[in-house]
């Protein structure tokens, strides 16, 4: 036979410190709410005194961790004192008899009978039991008089008709009464509200956010969960995660989601939640979740700010560690392909020739974020060249013909003109090559691009066919290609195709230019060059490894 004596060391520890008052705390309300002790009215008038040093969130925790251990009537009661967070925190997940039920709601406020309402596991009785009070919960209490107020005739009260009242404006000026005096009860009048850092919430069934525990409630209440597609874009309140997740009753973490307004919880948070049901039917019911605002790294401003700065300038960091191996891996490739270290059998020499194929290819992709970095974060070091553009085109094609083979299309180059861009010249050449490259390796066997040179005032135009596979399509939905793959063949762009085109555009406005995305082609326009160039830069060849930006 064993005695219990758990009560007796609580009662008896010392609860003088803060730590010790809410060990106290927890391990009575613990005690009580397992039915290891009883929930005698001494006991819980020793909660109550603990309650005044106990901080709320300990209070919180505490009412949280009862919510499968059924607690007693009392026990509920208590908490349904404390306020209207820990309370409703208690009272969505009591569980208790009718009868305890009828006597535990007149000691509750609308608050908590409020909380009630929203369930659907009480017994009827219960809810006509709260029906009962409906019109003492939802009236407003009469507003004290002031002396000002006092000597002034009631509202709505009329000349025309002594005692004739008009309910509207009597009714609008009691709600002024409750706001001014429930400001001034909370010190808030005059004060702009504090912002609110975080929340939690409940769902119903269809998504729809039914109950917050922050106020102001009213921006929150009637967000929904469910990313109707059939919505126009500025009511979707969060992004894909979330709703997936809804649609799935599965548990999220970190969405987004954007309270409109200017209220205390306007603006972006991150979500996380998790589906609940019914425990006798095991339908869903709705989501439970928590709301966080975004860390300073997880906006969009910051990532803006990062990608123009010092993102930039990470991203240029990153891509010269990564270049140093993938040009060794090349180089080895290439050492075993051809046989410089000695003889290799053919098998081993034809997947050395793969990787340096691919090893090419990472190395293209890594120039090209070196680029777009230094776009962004505007260290792109440009000279003032002359580029002939026939011997420039000339020459891209010769690169490009492995490419051209590979994907079975071809470049129909215009006939050779005096057209020169003024241009740097380095610049000028890698943006023709990558956006041939890239509409390159969208052609399919048999097609031609056709290329044509335009003069037209100020500028030098280059006009480029699309192939069948981009054909059709407008600017937006070109530059967004880098999900929807045009081809899983060798020689497709590894970065996506709307990257490829978006560098490009970049890069031709750096210059000076600007690209165009029309429905059968695409329009290169850079500045053209004064006819008295210098003679030294009339056949567009100036040195190709002079250090500047973007290599």
């Amino acid at each position: 036979m064993r005695f219990d004596d758990s009560l007796k060391t609580v009662l008896a520890a010392d609860v003088s410190t803060a730590f010790g008052a809410r060990a106290a705390f927890r391990q009575l309300v613990d005690l009580i709410g397992r039915g290891r002790a009883p929930a005698e009215p001494a006991l819980v008038a020793r909660l109550r005194d603990l309650r005044v040093t106990v901080p709320a969130e300990v209070r919180a925790a505490a009412a949280r961790g009862l919510a499968l251990a059924d607690p007693p009537a009392a026990l509920v009661a208590f908490f349904a004192e404390d306020t209207p967070e820990i309370a409703a925190t208690m009272l969505r997940v009591a569980r208790l008899a009718p009868e305890e039920w009828d006597l535990l709601l007149p000691q509750l406020g609308p608050h908590g009978r409020s909380v009630l309402r929203r369930r659907s596991d009480l017994a009827p009785s219960v809810g006509r039991a709260l029906e009962a009070f409906g019109s003492t919960d939802y009236a407003l209490p009469e507003p004290v008089a002031s002396p000002a107020t006092a000597a002034a005739p009631p509202a709505g009260t009329g000349a025309s008709g002594a005692g004739e009242r008009f309910e509207v404006a009597d009714l609008v000026h009691r709600i002024e009464a409750y706001q001014r005096q429930r400001g001034a009860a909370l010190g808030l009048t005059g004060a702009t509200p504090p912002p609110v850092h975080a929340f939690r919430f409940e769902t119903d069934a269809a998504g729809i956010i039914r109950w917050v525990d922050t106020g102001p409630r009213g921006a929150l209440i009637g967000l929904s969960l469910n990313h109707d597609a059939a919505l126009a874009p500025s009511h979707h309140h969060v992004d894909g995660v979330a709703a997936g997740a809804f649609r799935k009753r599965a548990t999220f973490a970190d969405a987004r989601l954007h309270v409109p307004g200017e209220s205390a919880v306007g603006g972006d948070w991150r979500i996380s939640g998790a589906p609940m049901f019914d425990l006798a039917s095991g339908s869903f019911v709705g989501f439970r979740g928590r709301a966080r605002r975004p860390r300073a790294e997880e906006s969009a401003a910051a990532t803006r700010s990062m990608a123009g700065g010092a993102g930039a300038e990470g991203l240029r960091r990153l891509v010269h560690e990564l270049r140093t191996p993938t040009n060794a891996i090349a180089g080895f490739s290439e050492l075993i392909e051809q046989e410089l270290l000695g003889p290799v059998p053919p098998r081993y020499r034809d997947r050395a020739a793969a990787i340096r194929r691919h090893v090419a290819g990472l190395i293209g992709a890594i120039d090209d974020l070196d680029l777009a970095a230094r776009l962004e974060g505007n260290a792109l070091d440009l000279r003032d060249d002359v580029v002939a553009v026939a011997p420039l085109l000339a020459r891209v094609a010769q690169d490009l013909a492995p490419l051209a083979a590979l994907r079975g299309g071809a470049l129909a180059l215009p006939e050779p003109g005096a057209a020169r861009w003024a241009a740097d010249a380095h610049a000028a050449e890698r943006l023709v090559q990558r956006l041939l490259a890239t509409l390159l390796a969208a052609a399919t066997g048999g097609e031609l691009l056709g290329l044509a040179v335009e003069s037209a005032g100020e500028a030098v135009t280059l006009v480029i066919a699309l192939p069948a596979a981009l054909a059709g399509r407008d600017e937006a939905a070109l530059l967004a290609l880098d999900d929807e793959a045009v081809s899983d063949d060798d020689g497709a762009p590894l970065l996506g195709t709307g990257f490829a085109l978006r560098l490009a555009r970049n890069l031709a406005l750096e210059l000076g230019g600007r690209l165009d995305f029309l429905p059968e082609r695409l329009r290169l326009a850079l500045p053209s060059a004064a006819t008295t160039a210098a003679p030294g830069d009339d056949d567009g060849d100036a040195p190709r490894d002079h250090a500047r930006g973007g290599n």
